[in-house]
C-alpha cells in the first residue's frame, strides 16, 4: 500500500514539476500534436524537379517530417520493454505553446522541458514509462518530435549550445539550477544529454534529459526520481530501443 501511494505522489509531483498549468497553453497540445500539418515540406518541389529516373521519396531519404501516424507506429509501446509500463501522454502533458525563459540563453532547455521546440514540431507523440516494480519511483517520459531535417539539426545545435551557456534559469514560475551537460549516448545521428536541478516539495531534485536525432525526428527522454533524487538518468537500454524502433519503422 505504501509503495503504491508513493508512486501516485511521484506521478502527481512530476506533473507539477513539468509546470503543466493552464498558463502554459493547451491549444493543439495532444500526445500527437498537429501544430504544423498545414506546412509543406521545403524539399518536395526540388525532388520532383530532379531528372534522375525514379527519384527516392523525400520521406525515405530522411529529409522531411514524419506524420503523426508514423510517429504513433514508431514510439515505444506496451511490450517493447518488459521492465516498463507504458501510458499515452495526455493533451495537458504536452502543451503546444512555448513559455519564455529567463535568461533567453536557456530557452531551448525550457522548451524541451515540455517537449516543445522552436520552430515547432510538425507533429508529436508522447508516452510515460514507469517500472513494473512498484518500489521503483523513477518516472520517464518519452516524446517523438517530427521535424524537417534542417529544423531537427538546428534544435540539436541550440540544445548543445544552451548546455554550455546556461547554468540556471526561471521558467513557468519555477527556478532551475545546476544545468550541466552529461555524456551523450552513442545513438542515432546526433545526441545531447544534460541535467537540470529543480526544487520539488522542498528538496533539490535532479532531472535528466537525453535528446537523440534520428534523421529528421527527435526522440526526447526525461527522467526523474523523487524518492531517490540522486538516482536519476535515462537508461541506455530504453534510448537504444526507442531509436531502433524509430529507424526500423
Amino acid at each position: 500500500m505504501k509503495s503504491t501511494v508513493s508512486r501516485a505522489l511521484v506521478a502527481a509531483s512530476v506533473t507539477v514539476a513539468l509546470g503543466l498549468t493552464a498558463a502554459c497553453g493547451s491549444d493543439n497540445g495532444d500526445g500527437g500534436d498537429k501544430g504544423g500539418d498545414g506546412k509543406k515540406a521545403s524539399h518536395s518541389a526540388g525532388s520532383k524537379a530532379e531528372s534522375k529516373p525514379k527519384p527516392k521519396p523525400e520521406a525515405e531519404s530522411g529529409s522531411t517530417a514524419l506524420s503523426a501516424a508514423e510517429l504513433e507506429k514508431a514510439v515505444l509501446a506496451k511490450g517493447d520493454l518488459k521492465e516498463y509500463k507504458v501510458e499515452k501522454m495526455s493533451a495537458e502533458d504536452m502543451p503546444a505553446q512555448t513559455v519564455p525563459a529567463d535568461p533567453a540563453a536557456c530557452q531551448p532547455l525550457a522548451n524541451m522541458f515540455m517537449f516543445t521546440t522552436d520552430p515547432a514540431a510538425k507533429s508529436r507523440v508522447g508516452r510515460t514509462l514507469t517500472g513494473v516494480d512498484e518500489l521503483d519511483a523513477t518516472v520517464i517520459s518519452v516524446a517523438l518530435l517530427a521535424h524537417d531535417r534542417a529544423d531537427a539539426e538546428k534544435t540539436m545545435d541550440e540544445l548543445r549550445t544552451a548546455t554550455k551557456k546556461c547554468t540556471a534559469y526561471e521558467h513557468a514560475g519555477s527556478k532551475y539550477r545546476e544545468v550541466a551537460a552529461l555524456p551523450a549516448p552513442k545513438a542515432g545521428d546526433d545526441a545531447v544529454a544534460y541535467k537540470v536541478v529543480g526544487m520539488i516539495e522542498g528538496q533539490k531534485t535532479p532531472m535528466s534529459f537525453t535528446v537523440v536525432r534520428s534523421g529528421p525526428t527527435l526522440a526526447a527522454f526525461y527522467s526523474i526520481n523523487l524518492l531517490q533524487p540522486k538516482k536519476f538518468g535515462v537508461p541506455a537500454k530504453l534510448v537504444e530501443k526507442q531509436v531502433e524502433k524509430l529507424k526500423s519503422r
